[in-house]
């Protein structure tokens, strides 16, 4: 998906991309895990396969030193998926570690690929990472 910072911002905010998750996209450090969450979500509608490498904690499941290989798979899963909307169910937000709840609905090759999922994220050094999540029926 290609935008332009006057685009609405694909997290669904109804903000301009240039006022929502570009800022983030750009360096600035998401203030909460909420943020963190939304801006990955437009990385992944964008293909900002960097972003979502450098906001996953190393205890990540997926998280591999093999960064060429994971960016591959990044982006093949980017060009393969159609990110529709993302809804924020809840956020619990604590001082080093914070949960957001959310659907995120998309599709792959006109087939519904939607899931729900509750992240779990860890701030280290003043910067949210996320670590890790637990899929759901909501």
């Amino acid at each position: 998906m290609k935008i332009s910072p006057n685009d609405l911002c694909p997290c669904g905010s109804t903000k301009k991309y240039k006022k929502c998750c570009k800022p983030f996209h750009d360096g600035q450090i998401p203030k909460s895990a909420k943020e963190l969450m939304k801006s990955r979500f437009s990385a992944y509608a964008l293909s900002k396969a960097d972003y979502i490498i450098d906001t996953t904690h190393p205890e990540n499941p997926d998280f591999t030193n093999n960064i060429q290989s994971w960016k591959k798979d990044i982006m093949n899963f980017c060009d393969y998926t159609d990110f529709v909307n993302l809804e924020v169910y809840e956020t619990e937000v604590g001082e080093k570690e914070s949960f957001v709840t959310f659907k995120a609905t998309l599709t792959q090759d006109k087939l519904d690929a939607s899931f729900s999922e509750k992240s779990r994220f860890l701030k280290i050094d003043g910067k949210w990472f996320y670590i890790d999540g637990t899929f759901f029926d909501y």
